[in-house]
């Protein structure tokens, strides 16, 4: 793309579409031919927060020891570009450039960032703008494929539906359901994720959200939004007012059942060999710190279990840490897979094909995967942290099992035994 500047004039153009914790996603609505079926990432700021330094280099002294290797992502001026270029030379690599797009930076103005604030601020949840504002202290902003939509816009007449799923939040729920590769189990996981969304499920419909929340989730699916949502499927879903929702959800995980998109990601998250309570050893000893965590547990337990990963060579620490942040960025991404109906006899579609017999359609369908993040170095300390509270959480939940079981047990012994 020949290098442009977005102007405050342009803003008009690109719509609120959601956000996560560190990006607001803008959509494009207007004619030009190098936005079109484009999506924008920008930054988000604390509101509240001190203004942000700038670093000659995005990654810390330890940070760029760790990605030695990919000299782009250690010369990156800034966290936005390292990110772009993770995306492109690590995640791309392990699940494949058809499900993946790194996207390109794209100029942008101050003015261009502070109506943007100003247009999208109503759209936004409550919680979401408290938080934080648009940084319009950035230069530039990541241009994205849509993937709400097929490329090159959508044939005339013929209705694009996309699914997004969040993999890893959990409520009723189970991911372990969605990579079971059981049809049941899988049909279980998105019937489970329809019914209660929350910030892990959203459906679009030529681009326009038709079911989930924007940024801030939705706990659970009432009758009116199932009834809206039957009614917004019928230009795609040929079946009776009433079966609609069932027969998309059917094909959502007919889709991913018989398309194994899930097990490239699976694989990927498991490069986690050593999980936390052992990648965290190696972790200290790249920062070269006293392992907080032996100090914890003292004696003997740390001699028997951790030394051997305290002798590891410096590159080998390096291996188990990277691969555990490669295997955490697979297991918090987003998947979208789009649908549109495929006619009748048409064979020249280059995309894959699912068939539902319950409606007798052929969709062509496309999935990619978002989200990918480049995570802190720092975040080893987080993870760790929390896989003790859900350890603590897990152990008392055990317990308190136990003391009810063992208080029914002796209830019903005296109750037996003054009935003698």
């Amino acid at each position: 793309m020949e290098e442009v500047i977005l102007e405050e004039k342009d803003a008009a153009d690109w719509v609120y579409r959601g956000e996560g914790a560190a990006n607001l996603v803008l959509a494009y609505t207007g004619s030009s031919p190098s936005f079109v079926g484009k999506v924008m990432r920008i930054q988000k700021a604390p509101r509240n927060g001190s203004p942000r330094l700038r670093s000659p280099t995005a990654l810390s002294t330890h940070e760029r020891l760790l990605w030695k290797d990919i000299d782009d992502i250690v010369s990156s001026p800034n966290k936005e570009i390292a990110a772009q270029l993770y995306v492109q030379h690590v995640m791309t690599p392990l699940l494949g450039s058809k499900y993946v797009d790194s996207g390109m930076r794209v100029l942008v103005s101050r003015e261009f960032l502070e109506l943007i604030e100003k247009n999208v601020i109503c759209q936004r949840p409550a919680s979401r703008v408290d938080a934080a504002k648009v940084d319009t202290e950035c230069d530039s902003a990541l241009l994205m494929s849509d993937h709400s939509v097929f490329p090159h816009g959508t044939l005339k007449g013929v209705p694009c539906i996309t699914v997004e799923i969040k993999i890893s939040e959990l409520s009723e729920y189970n991911p372990l359901d969605l990579f079971s590769k059981s049809e049941d189990r899988i049909h279980k996981a998105v019937s489970d994720l329809f019914t209660t969304p929350q910030n892990n499920f959203r459906v679009f419909l030529n681009g326009s959200l038709i079911f989930g929340g924007l940024g801030g989730g939705a706990d659970s699916t009432d009758f009116v939004a199932s009834e809206a949502f039957e009614d917004a499927l019928k230009s795609v879903i040929r079946a009776d007012n009433g079966l609609r929702t069932k027969n998309f959800l059917q094909l959502v995980s007919e889709t991913v059942y018989k398309s194994g998109i899930l097990d490239r990601l699976l694989e990927v998250q498991k490069l986690d060999n050593f999980d936390i309570e052992g990648a965290i050893h190696a972790y200290y000893d790249i920062i070269s710190e006293s392992c907080v965590v032996c100090r914890e547990l003292g004696g003997d337990e740390v001699s028997h279990r951790y030394t051997s990963l305290h002798s590891f060579p410096l590159d080998e620490s390096l291996k188990i840490v990277k691969d555990y942040l490669v295997a955490a960025t697979a297991k918090d991404c987003s998947l979208m897979i789009s649908f549109r109906p495929r006619a009748d006899g048409d064979s020249g579609s280059p995309y894959n094909k699912v068939y539902l017999e319950s409606t007798n359609q052929t969709f062509d369908y496309k999935a990619s995967f978002i989200d990918l993040d480049l995570k802190p170095l720092k975040k080893m300390e987080e993870y760790y942290e929390l896989d003790k509270k859900i350890v603590c959480c897990y152990t008392q939940m055990v317990e308190t099992e136990q003391e009810a079981d063992e208080a029914t047990s002796i209830e019903v012994y005296t109750t037996n035994r003054d009935s003698l």
